[in-house]
Formats: C-alpha cells, sequence, structure tokens
C-alpha cells in the first residue's frame, strides 16, 4: 500500500508543502478514467526532486503520494472556486486542465467524494496542522511554503506564456508585507527569469486557509513554469536547468525566513 504522503520533520521554522506532485492513482479508480487522464497530465512533476535541497536548511517537506486526480488536497473541501468566474478544478476533478474528461463514465458521487475526502485529504491536513503547530511551539513562528509547478501553456487557464515565477499571498493576505516584500526583492534582482506576485496564481487554499500573519503563521505559494526545470514536451527533468533554478530558490527561502525571523525579534 501506498503511504499517503512523505515527512521529512526539520526543526527550522521552515515548511516546504508539496501537495501536488504524487502520481499513485488507486487500482479501481485508475480503470475508469480516460487514457489521457491516466497520464496524470496535470501533475507537479519532480517538484519533491527540485526542493529536495531545502533538506540542508533542515526544512520539515511535507508531500502527497496521492495524485491530485483522486483528490485535490489544495482545493477547499466545501467546493467553493478559489477563482469564482475563471476555470478551475475542484476537489475532486472530473475535467483537465485542457477541459478534456478525467472519467470515461460517470463522475464521482457526493458520497464517494466524501469517502476520498476522508481517506486522503483529511488525513494530509490533519498532518500538516500538526507539522505546523510543532514548529510554531519551537519559535513561535512558521512560515508556510507550498510549492507546485504547472506547463508554461495551459490556454483555458490562463492567456499566453506563464511568468516563470508566480509568487502567491492572496494580495497580501497570507504573510506579513516584510516577508512578501523580502521574497520578491529577490526575485526582482535576478534577470534569468519572468516574475510575478499575485497574477493569475494568487496562492491556493492551503495558502489561503494556513496563511495566518497576525498568528505567526506566514505563508506564500510559488508556482513555477515547468519550462524552467524539465522538457515539458518528454517531462524529463533536467539537472542543469534545474540546478541553476534551485540556486534562486534558496536565496527565495532564506529570504522569507531571514524576514520572519526578524519580524519575531522585533515583536518578541
Amino acid at each position: 500500500m501506498t503511504a499517503l504522503f512523505d515527512l521529512r520533520a526539520g526543526q527550522s521554522p521552515l515548511i516546504i508543502n508539496i501537495p501536488h506532485a504524487g502520481t499513485h492513482v488507486p487500482e479501481d479508480i485508475l480503470a475508469r478514467m480516460t487514457q489521457k487522464a491516466r497520464t496524470l497530465p496535470d501533475t507537479d512533476w519532480f517538484v519533491d526532486r527540485l526542493y529536495a535541497f531545502a533538506a540542508d536548511m533542515d526544512a520539515t517537506i511535507l508531500k502527497a503520494n496521492v495524485s491530485r486526480m483522486v483528490i485535490d488536497l489544495n482545493r477547499d473541501p466545501s467546493g467553493q472556486s478559489l477563482y469564482p468566474g475563471q476555470a478551475t478544478t475542484g476537489l475532486v476533478p472530473t475535467e483537465l486542465f485542457d477541459g478534456g474528461p478525467v472519467y470515461e463514465g460517470d463522475a464521482p458521487d457526493e458520497a464517494e467524494i466524501e469517502n476520498r475526502r476522508a481517506e486522503y485529504f483529511d488525513p494530509y491536513h490533519q498532518e500538516l496542522s500538526e507539522q505546523i503547530a510543532r514548529i510554531r511551539a519551537v519559535h513561535g513562528y512558521a512560515v508556510l511554503y507550498d510549492a507546485h509547478s504547472i506547463a508554461s501553456n495551459v490556454p483555458r487557464l490562463f492567456a499566453g506564456e506563464l511568468p516563470v515565477l508566480n509568487l502567491g499571498t492572496n494580495d497580501g493576505e497570507t504573510c506579513d508585507t516584510a516577508i512578501a516584500r523580502a521574497v520578491m526583492q529577490v526575485m526582482l534582482d535576478q534577470d534569468d527569469y519572468e516574475t510575478v506576485a499575485n497574477g493569475r496564481f494568487k496562492g491556493g487554499w492551503i495558502t489561503r486557509t494556513f496563511g495566518l500573519p497576525r498568528h505567526n503563521l506566514h505563508a506564500l505559494q510559488m508556482e513555477l513554469a515547468q519550462r524552467a526545470y524539465m522538457d515539458e514536451a518528454s517531462l524529463t527533468y533536467d539537472d542543469a536547468a534545474a540546478a541553476r533554478l534551485q540556486d534562486l530558490l534558496k536565496d527565495i527561502l532564506t529570504a522569507a525566513v531571514a524576514a520572519a525571523e526578524n519580524l519575531h525579534w522585533e515583536h518578541d
């Protein structure tokens, strides 16, 4: 049986959450899916590999193993849209990012959705909550970095080619402005990758739910365009490109933690 998640419990204030890099689909669900959906095209490919360096920063790293085709751990469990009026996918997706169907026949009914929520969503979020509580108990604060990636071109979701670095703080609601400013400064101080803050991706349900700066819990989402570290056509990891991006990601994470630490000492 495949474990629901992999956890590295670190001691630093940094928590890296990776909800969409998993590829496990139970056989009974896989058998009902379309041929295209079985290839798991909307996966955040290799994000766990890309951020593996964070172990050297003693970060806590939580990575889901179940595919987002089974359940999307970054959606509002009530079914409410994170982006009203825009195309998106739900808690249990029935459409791919390109609008194609996930299932050959009938989509999961309410009972099946609730069962998946109980089996996958609730335990994962319980673990995430426990790790956040543990880190806050040690440091008095925590920085939750929600790590994502997506294909560079998804016409149904956004026009044109997506910038490489897409920072989301729900328009400044999910972390202190000093932290967002420090991260954005690192992003702007380099010339290799296009950057944007709170553009098409403002932060998903995890960022919006756990980002409570008034309680010393600061959450940021980073959505990366996959062309920066992999070949999107062949779905292969590009070690050289990834290494260049990792240098910048380390600077981003370091800046976020340093800014959070400064805030804590200022308010202590």
